[in-house]
Parts: structure tokens; sequence; C-alpha cells
């Protein structure tokens, strides 16, 4: 292709080219400006609609029911009290454990060691009542019978080996004096579409 400017034909030709690539081009400046813009405003959004911001969390924990489960004085080192919750119907079976001062997500109490979760294996629902196991610093939820998944009640029930997939729901709870109160659920209890159902 011949690259010959001299003829005011191809003169033209030039010129056009530039002014229409230029319509459709950008600036460096100009893409970081409206790549900037658009950054903020995806994360605005993201901050604001997505599950996980304080925003959707203290929305989510409001309708749950603020239920009396134990008595911080009353709770023995490694020994889990079982209650239901977030009401008495099917797959609400939970268990709150005082860790023997193994500070955890989710903890409260003066060490943070006092967490609840709920019994079922988040993998097919296998029961993981009598499971619980303190060894050294390690506190775990497991095996599940059905596939052996275990579960780190230290960060928030997350899956440490088996088949599961999911964190083991978290019983959110709030201490209050003595008392310790049940006050939402952190992620899906296993069997159901949502945590409240009506009975």
């Amino acid at each position: 292709m011949s690259t010959d400017t001299s003829t005011p034909r191809n003169k033209q030709k030039q010129e056009r080219s530039a002014e229409v690539h230029n319509k459709v081009m950008l600036t460096r400046r100009q893409f970081l400006l409206y790549s900037g813009s658009t950054a903020v405003a995806a994360s605005t959004i993201s901050i604001s609609l997505f599950p996980g911001s304080a925003q959707a969390a203290d929305a989510r924990v409001v309708g749950y029911p603020r239920k009396l489960i134990a008595k911080l004085s009353e709770l023995k080192d490694n020994v889990p009290v079982d209650f239901n919750y977030p009401d008495e119907l099917a797959n609400s079976s939970a268990m709150v454990v005082k860790m023997g001062g193994v500070q955890a997500g989710g903890g409260i109490g003066p060490k943070r060691d006092v967490v609840a979760f709920n019994y079922l294996c988040s993998h097919q629902g296998g029961p993981l009542q009598g499971s619980y196991l303190a060894d050294g610093p390690h506190r775990i939820l497991g095996q599940c019978p059905l596939h052996l998944s275990t579960y780190d009640l230290r960060r928030h029930g997350i899956v440490v080996s088996g088949q599961a997939f999911e964190s083991l729901p978290q019983v959110l709870l709030e201490l209050d004096g003595d008392n310790i109160y049940a006050v939402g659920m952190l992620g899906l209890i296993f069997g159901r579409h949502k945590n409240l159902l009506e009975s």
C-alpha cells in the first residue's frame, strides 16, 4: 500500500481518517478519568446492594428473634449446650460453647471465646451433635457422619475438610450481663430457603 502523501487527494484521506480516529479514541487522561469514575460508581453500588456490608448485615439481623439461650456463668469450658434457633421447627438445632479461652470470630464474653453454631452439616445436613473437639488451640465441629466434613469454630465455622463447601451457619450472640442471647444467623441453615420460616 502506498504511503504517498504528496497528492491532495491522499492528504484529504489522511485528514479524514485522523478525524474519524480521534472521534473513537480516548486520550490517556480521558481513559483514566472515565475508568476512575466507573470504579467509584461500581464500588458504591457493591457496598450498598450486596450482602456483607454493615448495612445489609444490620438489616438481616433485625428480623430475628432475641432468645435467651444460656448464662455465661453456667457454661463449662468445651462443653456444648444445645438449644434451638431461630425457631423450634426442623433443622433449628444448635449449640453454644465456651471454648476455654480460645478467641473466635464472632465470639462474646471477656475472652471472646463463646460461640454458637447450627448442628447440621452444610453439605447434606448430616447431624453434628456430639462431634465437638477441643485439641490444643483447635476447636472443631465434625466429622460429619455422611461425608466427613469438619468445621473450624475459631474462624466462623469455615470448612476444614470433607465435601462441604459452605461454612457452618453461625448463630450471632449478644451478652447482656450474665445472659447470652441468640440474635441472628450468619449463613443459611441446611434444608431451608430462608432461615426464618413461618410455623
